[in-house]
């Protein structure tokens, strides 16, 4: 069984390597999704779509989810770990935290037109309690996770 949660970062981290990302004048494509108890959330980010529109989007949809669910994990999927896909990743931290009240599973991959060396993909698990946040963390992080 793969390890699915096993590279937290900070949230003021993710925040960084987004605006990176953004300000970097590299060619992105992407998306960003949302994931939540009673509705979803999709942002594509297509050639026409500027950064700063994908970049105000993005920052509306997070600070929807902050006032909902406001104590995050984060992880990043790398290629260079050998981790699982984006939305496999995805699908277990859906499947994962149903049992939490008004959970949020946020996705976001920034993609680069050129090369892989800048991609970004990140999952976000929005809870609206600490408590669920640290018990989440407690049974799932760095450990294996059944497909069931």
């Amino acid at each position: 069984m793969p390890v699915f949660f096993r590279t937290p970062i900070t949230d003021a981290t993710a925040f960084e390597m987004i605006e990176e990302r953004l300000s970097s004048g590299s060619g992105f494509d992407g998306y960003f999704n949302v994931f939540g108890a009673d509705d979803e959330l999709t942002v594509s980010w297509t050639p026409a779509m500027s950064s700063a529109e994908f970049k105000e989007q993005v920052t509306d949809a997070l600070r929807s989810t902050w006032q909902k669910a406001r104590f995050w994990l984060v992880y990043q999927r790398s290629d260079s770990r050998n981790d699982l896909g984006i939305n496999e990743i995805r699908n277990a931290a859906i499947r994962l935290s149903r049992s939490y009240l008004e959970t949020a599973v946020v996705t976001l991959c920034m993609l680069g037109r050129v090369d892989n060396k800048s991609d970004l993909e990140l999952i976000f698990l929005c809870f609206q309690d600490e408590a669920e946040r640290r018990n989440f963390r407690v049974r799932y992080e760095g450990k294996f996770v059944p497909d069931t």
